[in-house]
């Protein structure tokens, strides 16, 4: 008798349309979804997205393809932009009804972000198969329009349940995907790369795929008292978003050689994130739904900052706040003193830290990747059937 993969195996490819984008809250649920797929049986992936360099460049580590489309935002509230993106949308939606019928696709997964809302339309409109996944624990815009055309809406956190309105189709709790990358790393192989000494705690400082700004300007001017008890690696963002680095490569030069070694900052971290967040006793970053659902999988305490307006991520930081696993600071209240003495409380606090790193664990479902893609083979056994 063939196992269930040996059968999949000698069938006909899927066809997978990928549909969103914009960040990599975003992203990286789709990619450790199409990984999953990947292993169980032959999957021909097309990412629709919006023409984003970081979209299209995790489409081709995917080996999918990929096609851009209009898009606009979606906003609840006045923007002399909105005019533009009013025009943008129902263009997308017409370029996504083309892109399904020339690709036929079997089935639609939806990681959300306003440019998946045209992909989802069309998809309803010619019948495909529908599931759409809300990383954070606040349902956005996005997933709530989406949410009425999908045939299965696929939440983070039995919380949101209630939020969320799906009259065509089933609303499940699967937890939300996280990189295969950022499993099993190696303190050791990160202290070896970057290069640093290993004798102090090592705090991560991230600010999303793109960085944050604000946040990097703050610890340029912390730099000086950070590292007097703390090792630090900073991701602060590509050049070609901010000219940050350049600023804290500028600040850290004029360190005494004692505490210069003890800072790395890179504007990207790719597949080695595994072995930083192995190294980190602490991790200070914005509360995008990625990295929140890293930090609970990984049972890392953090300071997090959650970007000013946007309540999905003051959600995301709240999630872990209120068990005792995350400190929460506002933007407008962050200062380089005030960050300084948060790390040092928390560092020089081994058990408080160890308590935060007990209360995140188990906040993090489990094989979020095997129960979606569990629910798009279902998808497509009924479509099929």
């Amino acid at each position: 008798m063939r196992s269930e993969s040996t059968t999949h195996r000698s069938q006909a490819p899927v066809r997978l349309i990928v549909a969103g984008g914009g960040s990599g809250g975003h992203i990286s649920p789709a990619i450790a979804v199409i990984r999953e797929l990947q292993r169980r049986r032959p999957v021909d992936i097309l990412w629709v997205g919006s023409g984003n360099e970081f979209e299209r460049t995790a489409a081709s580590s995917a080996h999918a393809s990929y096609a851009a489309i209009k898009t606009g935002k979606l906003r609840r509230y006045v923007s002399l932009e909105t005019p533009i993106d009013a025009v943008r949308i129902p263009i997308g939606a017409v370029q996504a009804w083309r892109i399904l019928g020339r690709w036929k696709p079997d089935i639609v997964l939806s990681t959300g972000g306003f440019v998946s809302v045209p992909t989802v339309v069309a998809a309803r409109a010619r019948r495909v198969p529908i599931l759409t996944h809300e990383q954070t624990a606040h349902i956005g815009l996005a997933t709530r329009i989406n949410a009425r055309f999908a045939d299965v809406v696929a939440l983070s956190f039995e919380r949101s349940r209630s939020l969320v309105s799906a009259p065509r189709g089933r609303v499940v709790v699967t937890g939300n995907p996280i990189r295969p990358a950022v499993l099993g790393g190696s303190r050791d192989a990160a202290l070896r790369r970057f290069e640093l000494p290993g004798a102090l705690p090592l705090v991560y400082i991230t600010g999303g795929a793109q960085g944050a700004s604000a946040i990097n300007q703050i610890v340029a001017d912390a730099l000086d008292a950070l590292l007097g008890y703390v090792e630090s690696i900073h991701q602060c963002g590509p050049a070609t978003v901010h000219d940050d680095i350049d600023l804290l490569r500028d600040r850290a030069s004029r360190l005494p050689s004692q505490l210069r070694e003890r800072y790395r900052v890179v504007e990207t971290v790719g597949d080695e994130i595994g072995d930083v967040y192995a190294a980190a006793s602490l991790v200070v970053g914005r509360a995008g739904a990625g990295t929140v659902n890293e930090l609970s999988a990984l049972s890392i305490p953090a300071i997090l900052v959650p970007l000013p307006g946007a309540e999905e991520q003051r959600q995301n930081a709240l999630q872990l706040a209120d068990i005792g696993a995350a400190v929460v600071i506002d933007q407008d209240d962050l200062t380089p003193t005030r960050l300084t003495n948060e790390i040092r409380l928390l560092v020089e606090n081994p058990a408080r830290l160890r308590e935060m790193a007990d209360a995140a664990r188990g906040q993090s479902q489990g094989n979020a990747a095997a129960r979606i893609a569990d629910e798009l083979e279902r998808l497509i056994g009924d479509r099929s059937g």
